[in-house]
């Protein structure tokens, strides 16, 4: 908990960078006050590391940042965005913003807000929340002062999110701000204050005038988390998620027949997507996590002999990734394939147990899964969730045995990624083919009589192989 006392003495360690003094002395040349403002503030209060800093200046802010680059010469660079009234200095990976104080106003149908001159206390009463609303002075005089005029500093000691004005007005001039403060509660293990919660909650249906690519970028940033399923929850609470990602809405709730019913899809998924982030930063993982079960609500069935069935859910899941993908703007290129191959494979692991553990089944587990096993063993692994201890146990074992035995096979036989000995361009010269069903048959045949272990994954054997299949084919090898 930081006294205001503390707090400016905190941010004063932290602003004793020769970057922000020089900031300060190249305002008070030019007659301008000048602020560190809101994320940067935040930060350094939170011990988190912030490489891009904003700063406001009561003026303009693309002189300040000129005066700035002249001072510091041409390691810096300069970007100026006159549209928009700001301009940016990079240098290495310090990135530095510049903007004059402004006041905004929104239409009902835009989230670009007109922009007029303002002063501080305006500038900062425009922003998101109020443990964003705080700004530092970096002018000589007054270097290090705290200014904090929506008590940003106590809902930061309190771990609240609030709007620093009604938060009505707040959401529905810029609706992505219900996104992002479910976004920071997740990433700080923050609380919503219930006011402005409920906001969300009235105004959740004006985020539809936002962009996939918007809402995404601030899913991205929560699925970070170390715990990405606060944020998942509240989007679900706040009404958000039906609105934006119907699909993994579709798996809340358990239905009986019989007095048997199935988990709670949705409560299981973001367990399993918990579990995943507590061993792995891989963002696409994460998401793999998210989409893992995403065709249980359509694949459900009853069966009066087995009761509740998924049957397929795992390929129609697959299946379903590109259009969801392209809905809500994620990448079309290799994270949705990595993605889909996931939520395909996602049950092999455990579902060769339940047979016997071949050779054969685990080679050919290696050879679709190729470089990402060991990620879908992680995600099979956090996929085991139940609260009968015993059952969970049991699976545990039979996944380590599974485990085991892929280390194992890819030791011996090196399947992962393989290619076969023999490509299709050298059996279409061997046996004067073009391009044809009959080739597709013959490399099909050697691979998988590789992943059988009929013949070892070595050329000899592979051609030996060939000339038999192809006799049995009735082609005529060309001496």
């Amino acid at each position: 908990m930081y006294t205001y006392k503390d707090a400016q003495r905190k941010i004063k360690e932290k602003l004793n960078r020769k970057i922000f003094r020089t900031v300060g002395e190249t305002a008070a040349e030019i007659g301008r006050a000048c602020y560190a403002v809101g994320g940067c503030v935040r930060d350094f209060l939170l011990e988190r590391k912030s490489k891009d800093i904003d700063f406001v200046t009561v003026g303009n802010g693309i002189e300040l940042a000129e005066a700035l680059v002249a001072k510091l010469g041409p390691k810096y660079h300069l970007a100026v965005f006159r549209n928009f009234g700001t301009a940016q200095v990079k240098h290495r990976d310090t990135e530095l913003e510049f903007v004059g104080a402004r006041k905004e106003s929104y239409r009902s149908d835009s989230r670009k807000p007109i922009v007029e001159d303002g002063t501080l206390e305006e500038d900062l009463s425009r922003r998101d929340f109020t443990i964003n609303a705080m700004a530092v002075c970096v002018n000589p005089d007054n270097f290090g002062e705290l200014v904090d005029n929506f008590h940003g500093l106590d809902d930061l000691n309190n771990g609240i999110i609030r709007t620093p004005l009604d938060p009505d007005i707040t959401f529905s001039d810029d609706p992505l701000r219900m996104m992002r403060a479910i976004r920071f509660a997740t990433q700080l293990d923050f609380e919503i204050e219930p006011a402005t919660f409920e906001a969300i909650r009235r105004n959740a249906s004006r985020i539809k005038i936002i962009s996939g690519e918007r809402i995404v970028d601030e899913l991205g940033k929560m699925i970070k988390s170390a715990f990405p399923s606060k944020g998942f929850r509240l989007l679900d609470e706040s009404g958000l998620l039906k609105i934006i990602f119907p699909e993994m809405v579709a798996l809340k709730g358990v239905e009986k027949v019989n007095g048997r019913g199935h988990k709670d899809n949705f409560k299981h998924t973001l367990e399993v997507l918990d579990n995943v982030s507590q061993w792995s930063d891989n963002v696409w993982l994460r998401w793999s996590a998210v989409f893992h079960d995403i065709a249980k609500p359509s694949t459900k069935r009853w069966d009066d002999a087995a009761g509740w069935t998924f049957h397929n859910h795992n390929f129609v899941g697959s299946k379903m990734i590109p259009k969801i993908f392209r809905r809500m703007k994620f990448p079309m290129n290799e994270p949705m394939k990595y993605v889909q191959k996931m939520v395909e494979l996602h049950m092999r692991p455990i579902a060769l147990v339940e047979d016997e553990v071949t050779d054969s089944a685990v080679r050919r587990l290696i050879h679709d899964a190729g470089d990402d096993i060991d990620d879908l063993m992680l995600l099979c692994r956090a996929d085991i969730t139940s609260k009968n201890e015993e059952k969970v146990k049991r699976h545990i074992r039979n996944f380590e045995h599974v485990k085991e035995k892929i280390a194992e096979v890819e030791s011996r036989d090196h399947v992962r990624n393989f290619q076969p000995p023999i490509d299709g361009d050298e059996i279409m010269k061997m046996f004067c083919l073009k391009p044809s069903k009959e080739v597709g048959m013959l490399k099909a045949s050697i691979k998988d009589a590789i992943l059988d272990g009929v013949i070892p994954n070595e050329r000899d054997s592979a051609m030996s192989f060939l000339l038999d299949k192809a006799k049995e084919m009735g082609l005529i090898r060309v001496i």
